[in-house]
Parts: C-alpha cells; structure tokens; sequence
C-alpha cells in the first residue's frame, strides 16, 4: 500500500505493449489491482478502497513473457507514483552569476526638422544603429564599458560635428548633441560702400567657398544672396578710387552676414600731414623728412612748423633732425585715411657741449712727441685720436658723446718713431 502527501493529482504509468493508463493519487489508501485486456501484456490498474476487491476477474494463466511484463509493469508502476506525488529535483542548487551590467549613449539632434528621424551609427566597442525621434532624441542601450563613435545621417542634411567620440567608464554618457543644416539652405552677405559718390555703381566680388560678383546700388548698398555656410572674401572696386579695407573675410555659419562695410576715397584726393617742432630756438630751420607710402623733405620755419601737402591715404613716417639738437620722439608713424593729420609735434632739446682736458707728466727720456689713445672699453680697444704727434703735455678731445664713459692714455714717441708703452689709464664720464 502507498499514500500520498498532497491533494489529488494524475499522471500516466506506461505498461509495455499497451496504450497508458491513467494513474490516481489519493491521501486515501489504493491497491493495485492487475487486470487483463486484449493485449498480449498484462496492465494494472490503481483503484481506490472503496473499489470491491473481491469482484470475480477473469483470469488466465500468464505466461513466462507474461509474467516478466507483468513485473516490469510493477516497478514503472512504482516509479510514476513517486513522480506523480514527489516531482523530480535535479539541477545545482548554487544562485546563478547576475549579468554584466550595461550603460547607456543618448543625445539631441536639433533643430527637430533634421534630427527627426536621423539615422544614427554607432561603432567601436560595439556596432548598432538606431533612429531618432520626433524630438531628434536619440539613445543606445546595453552598452558595456568602451569607446565609442556616433555618427548621425539624415538624406538632406549635413552635420556638425560630423561625427564624436564617446567613452562609456561604469556610468551612462549623454549629451553627445549635433546640430543639423539642411543642404539646400542658403543665406547672405551684404554691406555698404561710403561715401555714396564711390559706393554707387562699384563692382562687388565674393571668393572662398562660392564665387559671385554684384553692383552696389546708388546708395553704395550690396547683396550676395544664396550662399551656403563657409568663409568668404568680398572686395570691392570702382574706377578711380580706392578702398579702406581693400578686402574683407567673412563666414556663413547657419545666418545671414551683414555689416561687411567699406570706405571710398577718389584716387585725386590729397591729403596734408603738418605738425610742429618747439621750441622755436631747436625747431625753426630743422630738416623734417617723410618716408613710407610717399618720401619727402621739408624744412622749419622760423616757427618750428612744418607741412607736407599732396599726399594720398596711406601710412608715413615723420623723421625731424637739427644739428646741436636732440628731438622727442625720434620720429612718428602717421596714417591718412581721406582726411587732414594735423598736430604732429617734437620737441627739441639743445645738445650740451663736452670736451675732456688731458694732460700727462714728461717722460724721462728724449721724445718727439706724444699720442693720445681712447675707447669706450675699460683696458681695452684704444683707438689713437690725435691727427698729428702732441709736443705739449696736455690735449683737448672735443669729438665726444653725452651719456658716454672714455678711456685715456697716452704714449711717448722718441725720435726714431719708437711708441712706449701705454701710460696708466684716466676715465672721464660724459653726462
């Protein structure tokens, strides 16, 4: 007899040769009861107490294959019970390892118009492809930890930046954005030539990324019209003037240009840089020479002032000189630009005159005479200053410098032309 431990349940119990027999599970107690079909094997059946055991069955004697079947029947019978009222366990029962944990790339394709429905690549330490929505949002999920490259598409559109990189290190990337530009998209550069009188009817060229060229009207206004993003050169020209710039940049990036202006100057305009050179006592009389887009010289008046006329835009340079006298600043760079440049001024100061007196002790043996050595190195680098052999004992060295330090000395010269050695050295300081 056999009982099971749970509420009723059914399973099948296959007998060889036989088509299965239901098998009943009760907590109550069964008996096995075998009974013959018309089969060349023997089945049993599971039968409830309540079933009359002693019910008369028809039997007939088994025979040896019979009874083997019969007792194979047994031990399946046994085994579906136990497997109808246990179930089976098998398996390790160790908790399996959790996934890999992954991470997310996610970004902004604008404006919308471009970035709705962008295809986006991605490649590098894994490859997939995703769209993004009608927001240009855009995500890819299940990363593992990499570098990656996104790369966005869109049939009439171009993108900036074309492509970026991103590195997923244990945390999700986001931000990774791109704008959008439709390919047909074009836009404009415009600006104003001035005065009017060389603006009007001037011929207007751009270069770069697309070339044009236009009239500006009577007002010197002009327009470039369906250019697309890069950088430009616009430069302008009109017979018998000149332009401030000559030529400008500018670059289309998503937007109209405008404000790329420019000067006219008639090409006969002349123009006058003046100044003067004071006081009077350094300035009347000094040469004042002009270099740089036009040369020149001119002379102080009594005054100190001076004048260049006749000159066309450009930049110069103004240099004043007098002779005993020092002028501030040097000289001063000057640019005309379709206009007068007044109040160019020096100042002169008087140069002091030094001499430094020289004198020496005879020398203890018959001489013709002396010379007299200088330099502006300390012991060294003497340069003989006296034209003709010194008979005295002293000398005046008028051929200095201010702010200058000499060194002396001095030699002794017999009558055969023998030179002594040099005598101690003497320093003056030149203020």
């Amino acid at each position: 007899m056999m009982a099971c431990k749970r509420a009723p349940c059914t399973g099948s119990l296959p007998v060889l040769k036989l088509a299965s027999q239901t098998v009943f599970c009760s907590p109550r107690p069964a008996y096995s009861m075998p009974q013959a079909d018309s089969g060349a094997a023997w089945s049993m059946r599971l039968a409830p107490p309540d079933e009359h055991l002693g019910q008369p069955i028809r039997r007939r004697k088994p025979s040896l294959s019979g009874r083997s079947a019969l007792a194979l029947a047994g031990m399946l019978a046994s085994m579906a019970l136990s497997w109808g009222c246990s179930g089976v366990v098998s398996g390790n029962s160790s908790t399996p390892p959790p996934p890999p944990q992954t991470y997310d790339i996610s970004g902004t394709i604008s404006p919308s118009a471009g970035g709705n429905g962008a295809t986006v690549t991605l490649n590098g330490a894994a490859s997939a492809t995703t769209t993004a929505n009608s927001s240009g949002f855009y995500t890819f999920a299940g990363l593992a930890n990499g570098s990656y490259s996104i790369t966005p598409s869109h049939s009439g559109y171009t993108f900036s930046p074309a492509n970026q990189a991103a590195t997923v290190s244990g945390a999700n990337v986001t931000g990774i954005n791109f704008t959008d530009t439709p390919q047909s998209a074009t836009y404009t550069i415009s600006g104003t030539i001035s005065p009017a009188a060389g603006g009007n009817g001037a011929t207007v060229m751009t270069s770069g990324a697309a070339s044009a060229t236009t009239t500006a009207d009577s007002s010197g206004s002009y327009t470039f019209t369906g250019l697309p993003n890069g950088t430009y050169a616009i430069t302008p020209s009109h017979s018998g003037y000149t332009f401030s710039p000559t030529s400008q940049s500018a670059t289309v990036s998503g937007a109209n240009v405008a404000g790329i202006n420019f000067t006219d100057t008639p090409q006969s305009a002349t123009y006058t840089i003046s100044g003067t050179i004071s006081p009077a006592a350094g300035g009347a009389g000094a040469t004042v020479t002009l270099s740089g887009a036009a040369g020149a010289t001119t002379m102080a008046n009594a005054s100190g002032s001076y004048a260049f006329s006749g000159l066309a835009n450009g930049t110069y340079t103004v240099t004043p000189s007098n002779t005993g006298y020092t002028l501030s600043p040097a000289s001063t760079n000057v640019t005309i630009n379709a206009a007068d440049v007044p109040g160019v001024n020096f100042t002169a100061t008087a140069q002091q005159a030094h001499s430094v007196a020289l004198s020496w002790t005879a020398s203890t043996s018959t001489v013709s005479g002396y010379n007299i050595y200088r330099s502006t190195t300390n012991g060294s680098g003497y340069l003989k200053i006296n034209a003709a052999m010194v008979a005295a004992l002293t000398y005046l060295d008028n051929t200095i410098q201010s702010g200058t330090t000499y060194y002396y000395v001095t030699t002794a010269v017999d009558g055969s032309g023998n030179e002594s050695t040099n005598s101690n050295q003497a320093m003056a300081i030149i203020p």
